[in-house]
């Protein structure tokens, strides 16, 4: 894989993102109610001749499927880069539904004891990619190459870094089923949950921290972010929030974070 064209076409996208992020001010000015939809399901546009051991399935979910212009254009950028994948958006209510059918009791009733949505799907998408497999990426993720051929040579699973490549981030997690080092990772966010410390918060209790604690940074397969997946690109906290103000995980109240 060649990682100047993958550098290039990482640094084109954020321009082009940032074009179309600039352009979306005035957009929502004019047009303040307008929202576009992201689709529950989308199939592959491209069929694949031969197995994958990590599904070609996309997993996101957000607090709603109704979303400003930069989120849907950051959407139809991402199935762009992703033509021979599912794509699967689950919702605040279907991940509960979800995890109610599909989960063990005690992974479903600490999921049921966070109040908010981001530490929720966390949880979520470590026991979705252990059980069923496949791409997670957060909504306002962008993909800076082709998903199957970045995932070519992986048989197990992908993840990335952040901070000069030393430290795992959950925004992006690439799987095949029945992952062990994700239900590790799954059995930590149940503990952190019911022995839940308000001075951890979101990311200690069931963000990246957990990866970072359990995951072995020299055995697992990793990337640095900017040749898989940069987050920002096409959206901000405003257009991501655009109807749920300081509804990002950053400003709650830690003290209520688990009932």
């Amino acid at each position: 894989m060649n990682n100047v064209a993958i550098l290039i076409s990482n640094r084109s996208i954020r321009l082009v993102g940032n074009i179309f992020k600039l352009l979306s001010y005035p957009f929502h000015f004019i047009f303040p109610k307008k929202r576009f939809e992201i689709p529950a399901y989308s199939p592959a546009r491209v069929k694949i001749s031969n197995h994958r051991d990590i599904p070609r399935v996309i997993w996101q979910t957000n607090f709603t499927n109704k979303c400003s212009l930069p989120m849907y254009l950051n959407y139809l950028f991402n199935r762009l880069m992703s033509l021979n994948c599912e794509y699967r958006y689950v919702s605040t209510e279907a991940r509960g539904e979800y995890l109610k059918e599909h989960a063990p009791q005690d992974v479903f009733e600490a999921y049921n004891r966070l109040t908010n949505g981001a530490a929720q799907a966390d949880l979520w998408r470590l026991f979705v990619l252990y059980r069923e497999g496949g791409v997670y990426l957060d909504i306002d993720a962008t993909l800076v190459w082709s998903l199957d051929k970045l995932l070519l040579n992986e048989a197990n699973a992908l993840y990335i870094k952040i901070k000069n490549n030393s430290e795992i981030t959950n925004y992006f997690i690439a799987s095949k089923p029945n992952n062990p080092e994700l239900k590790a990772c799954l059995n930590r966010v149940v503990y952190n949950i019911n022995h839940y410390d308000p001075d951890n918060g979101v990311y200690n209790t069931t963000g990246p921290k957990v990866l970072n604690d359990i995951l072995d940074h020299d055995i697992i397969s990793t990337r640095d972010r900017k040749f898989v997946c940069i987050q920002g690109t096409f959206t901000n906290e405003y257009f991501q929030y655009i109807d749920k103000p300081r509804g990002k995980w950053i400003h709650i109240d830690n003290n209520t974070l688990v009932k």
